[in-house]
């Protein structure tokens, strides 16, 4: 079963954009689903837990009570008077002011280099010992928490790190993917709920890891500062070629292109990332981000994200319009 889960993490042929391919998965992985008959029935969704899901499936209604307490219009007041909001650290209670704002969290030195040192080493061994490896993309070594207990309990479920990302999303937080990477992504600009979204949205939250220094030349993370606020992009907001049996063909660059053109647009600022080794961004599930590309010729990024989505929300991939696998 491993051998040939790694084998489709790296297929990139015509099975991929079969939807009944993923039908099959599912029903491989019924115990992963179970916990959305109660969810379809709270959102009035009249589907198969098996079957594939995406927004469209979804009735547009008045969910503001609903969103993210972060999200909500009067967000900064409602943070201020939380009662566990003083029994935060100092900077986390300016970060989660920032988060508001900007859509983003920025913890410095919050692993140390040996804590770092230890990660770096752990998936260095996962590599060598061909325990991990790239996906399809060639850049990605996709959920090493399912296969490291060190990446699973020591970083995937820091209990510091649970414990902000609880409070920021208002309700308890479900460990779900992990990506590491050794050199940057140079993805486009994309959010992150494009590919684990939720209804209703907003409930997602990763956080990213800076496993060595960033600079200029290795790619490094950029973002849009103030984008979480822009409207979500789904497969209806583009032509993503989409029919009842298969994916589009060029569904994501087209997402892509629709993304560009929005930033253009809307003239949103750009930043970048050049966090020192053992920093952690924290982003909202729709801010846009991506990897810059690699000047410095061999150069390394090391890094690695972790997604995280809420208690109580149906959980599904918009792009392949299948509903995630969790273990709840």
């Amino acid at each position: 079963m491993a051998s040939l889960s790694r084998f489709f993490s790296r297929y990139t042929g015509f099975l991929r954009s079969l939807k009944i391919v993923y039908v099959i998965n599912n029903l491989l992985n019924r115990q992963k689903l179970q916990h959305n008959k109660e969810l379809y029935k709270k959102y009035g969704l009249k589907r198969s837990i098996f079957g594939n899901i995406g927004s469209h499936d979804f009735k547009p209604s008045d969910l503001s009570e609903e969103i993210p307490w972060l999200d909500r219009p009067n967000a900064l007041e409602r943070l201020t008077q939380h009662p566990d909001f003083e029994k935060l650290p100092t900077e986390w209670q300016g970060q989660l002011r920032q988060f508001i704002q900007e859509g983003y969290m920025v913890l410095k030195g919050f692993y140390s280099p040996e804590e770092v040192d230890r990660l770096n080493k752990e998936v260095d061994g996962l590599l060598q010992n061909d325990k991990a490896g790239f996906n399809y993309t060639g850049r990605k070594i996709m959920d090493a928490h399912l296969i490291s207990s060190v990446v699973d309990q020591h970083y995937f479920r820091n209990q510091r790190l649970l414990r902000l990302l609880n409070f920021a999303m208002g309700r308890p937080v479900v460990p779900f993917q992990t990506i590491n990477f050794v050199q940057g992504s140079e993805q486009k600009a994309h959010s992150d709920s494009i590919h684990m979204s939720t209804e209703p949205a907003g409930y997602l939250i990763a956080a990213w890891t800076a496993l060595e220094d960033m600079h200029e030349g290795n790619g490094p993370l950029f973002y849009h500062p103030g984008s979480h606020r822009l409207p979500y992009v789904t497969c209806q907001d583009y032509a993503s070629g989409n029919t009842r049996w298969q994916l589009g063909k060029e569904s994501y660059k087209k997402y892509e292109d629709k993304i560009e053109a929005i930033v253009q647009q809307s003239a949103m600022p750009k930043k970048y990332f050049l966090g020192n080794k053992g920093d952690v961004f924290v982003w909202h599930a729709n801010l846009l981000h991506g990897g810059s590309p690699i000047s410095q010729e061999g150069s390394s990024r090391k890094s690695m994200v972790a997604h995280y989505f809420c208690e109580g929300v149906i959980c599904y991939h918009e792009i392949s319009q299948r509903p995630a696998l969790l273990k709840v």
